[in-house]
């Protein structure tokens, strides 16, 4: 049986208002700052309400009427109910018999959380204002009485914020020393745990799933987000934890089906889409995804799915597609600054200085302390050559943000232009300690070590990104050109292939590369076969013949010399090159008088003929 059309409507525009509410009264700012712009991606008649059905009763009482259909506003309940329909029930069944479903709280649970959580209601609008102040040790201070699930959440998150200032703090008064860590280490992780680790509210369990991801026991921090989710599906940070877990795309694959919501649904789609764009791996599907989610039915104005799908056009190198969509957002938002300094990346790529130079101007009036601005400042310099004024902003992002993984490798980047590996190492590393999922810091580590010509060093790195971009074109073609340095012919000749499944059909470069290698291994029969290839794609797409004479002239003389045999096909190949401007006309010319005679090709035209008619009889 199908899975019924989902469709965005009154029950999904109840939950997202409570998300907001619910995310922004325990500090989730992130995730209730998402729910508000979906929110308002919604046309205006989805988001009002419905007017109330004024019923004339049929006699009067000194009792006033109780309202028809009143809504809750508790926090901890289930936030999307279960519809009445046949085809919304449908909906709700996990696609795997081990899938968790949708699931609300016990009404006794329900009653006794509201009256605690009135009985503190003071105490948590305090709380807030200390949470928002970032006094964190003041909201556990004032929350230690309290009973609530709202109060634990507060108090238990506060603690967590607090021990990660004071780890940031050690981390930096170690710096520039050999005891400095890669990365702060809050030994406080434990501890945190355990004051959460036999929660049922979502939000501890949103808690307990942060902690064990940060302890690398990912399958029990898997296991805790899909039941953080199963209770509360509209807190997104819960979903960017569980998305913190995946290593790459298989795993995410095997997840979906586990999820306690269907594959329609939007909150699935944006995850799904969201995960492979932090592994820098969306493909053709996640940007049809995006289609859908942008469609009337979903949310047809939300820039955050604009955004998402921006940065699938980026992975995808669909650079004009990614700077329209980009600049689609900034016509409704001038003012974002979230992944505008992935614009200034295309602009980079596509060396658009003038529209890069405005970029930087407008924003840098906005907010110059903003991680994303420093990157577009410090792409501006680069496209300028002015190395050191680029790695200035990009290390100046990095102290914004030491988890700000574009700075670092950004600044890699620069370092290498500048020749000076050694720092560039150093960034690749910081990236690296940052997030090892991503690709780029990997194949900066490589390039670097290639630099300083360490070649076995490269090669280990270049390992690791084509592990995480199996299909990435250049970086198997780099780490052919390492093996090849290495003399490692055959490992080479393995790479370039690997190269050309994710090329181009049209591609000439990698087959020219193959080419030469099996030359150089004696090898003429599979040289001469790359450069056939690189003259019959040339010849289609009808480039001049100066540009595949060299293979041409190549694939002549194996049939002439080394055994090919095929003298027709030599000869009109060297017809080809002897009648054009190409440097090879007196190779060519000297082959034909020398070794391809006219009486001489009569006679093997004359013998193909006959084996050919020998076949037919």
């Amino acid at each position: 049986m199908a899975e019924a059309p989902f469709k965005v409507d009154g029950d999904v525009v109840a939950a997202l208002r409570n998300a907001i509410r619910d995310c922004s009264d325990r500090g989730l700012a992130y995730a209730s700052k998402w729910a508000s712009e979906l929110l308002c991606s919604l046309p205006p008649t989805k988001r009002m309400p419905e007017p109330p059905v004024v019923m004339q009763p049929a006699f009067h009482t000194s009792t006033p009427a109780r309202s028809r259909s009143p809504r809750p506003s508790m926090s901890f309940a289930l936030e999307t109910p279960a519809r009445t329909t046949a085809d919304t029930i449908h909906q709700l069944q996990a696609r795997h018999p081990d899938a968790t479903s949708l699931q609300g709280r016990p009404p006794e649970v329900l009653q006794q959380e509201a009256e605690w959580e009135a009985e503190d209601a003071d105490h948590l609008a305090m709380a807030k204002t200390f949470m928002e102040a970032k006094e964190f040790l003041r909201v556990i201070h004032w929350l230690r009485p309290c009973r609530s699930s709202k109060a634990a959440f507060l108090r238990v998150y506060s603690q967590y914020l607090e021990s990660e200032k004071k780890a940031q703090r050690e981390w930096y008064k170690l710096e520039k020393t050999r005891e400095q860590p890669p990365e702060p280490v809050n030994t406080s992780l434990h501890q945190l745990l355990d004051l959460v680790n036999n929660a049922t509210d979502p939000w501890l369990l949103f808690l307990k799933t942060v902690f064990l991801c940060r302890l690398s026991r990912r399958e029990e921090a898997i296991e805790s987000a899909i039941l953080s989710i199963a209770q509360y599906p509209w807190n997104w940070s819960a979903w960017v934890a569980l998305g913190d877990c995946l290593c790459d795309g298989d795993e995410l694959s095997s997840l979906l089906p586990l999820l306690p919501i269907p594959a329609s649904h939007p909150l699935v789609l944006m995850f799904q889409v969201k995960t492979l764009n932090s592994l820098n791996s969306p493909s053709d599907n996640e940007l049809a995804l995006c289609d859908r989610l942008l469609s009337e039915d979903f949310f047809p104005r939300s820039m955050w799915i604009m955004a998402l799908r921006g940065n699938v056009l980026y992975y995808l190198h669909d650079f004009t597609a990614a700077e329209t969509q980009f600049r689609r957002i900034l016509a409704i938002d001038p003012y974002r600054v979230d992944e505008i300094d992935i614009l200034s990346n295309i602009l980079y790529v596509t060396e658009n200085s003038t529209a890069l130079s405005k970029l930087a101007h407008d924003y840098l009036a906005i907010d110059k302390d903003r991680p994303e601005i420093c990157c577009i400042i410090g792409n501006y310099y680069s496209l300028r050559a002015e190395h050191e004024k680029a790695v200035k902003y990009f290390r100046r992002a990095t102290q914004l943000d030491r988890t700000y993984l574009a700075a670092w490798t950004l600044m890699g980047h620069e370092y290498v232009e500048m020749k000076n590996s050694h720092a560039a190492i150093e960034a690749y590393r910081k990236a690296v300690d940052v997030n090892r999922k991503d690709y780029r810091a990997w194949y900066g580590l490589a390039q670097a070590y290639e630099l300083l010509s360490m070649h076995q060093y490269a090669l280990y790195y270049y390992q690791h990104a084509t592990a995480l971009r199996p299909y990435d074109v250049r970086i198997w073609q780099a780490q052919g050109m390492c093996y090849e340095e290495m003399g490692r012919l055959r490992e080479a000749i393995e790479c370039l292939r690997r190269a050309l499944i994710g090329a181009d059909p049209q591609e000439t470069v990698i087959h020219l590369k193959l080419a030469k290698l099996h030359d150089e291994l004696d090898e003429y029969a599979e040289a001469a076969a790359y450069h056939r290839r690189i003259v019959e794609v040339c010849r289609a797409a009808q480039k001049p013949v100066p540009e595949w004479s060299k293979s041409a002239v190549y694939v002549a003389r194996y049939h002439v010399h080394h055994g090919g045999g095929d003298l027709v096909l030599a000869r009109q190949y060297l017809e080809f090159i002897a009648t054009s401007n190409a440097e090879e006309v007196n190779q060519a010319n000297e082959l034909l008088r020398r070794y391809l005679p006219t009486a001489t090709m009569k006679q093997a035209r004359a013998a193909s003929e006959g084996i050919a008619a020998a076949g037919t009889t």
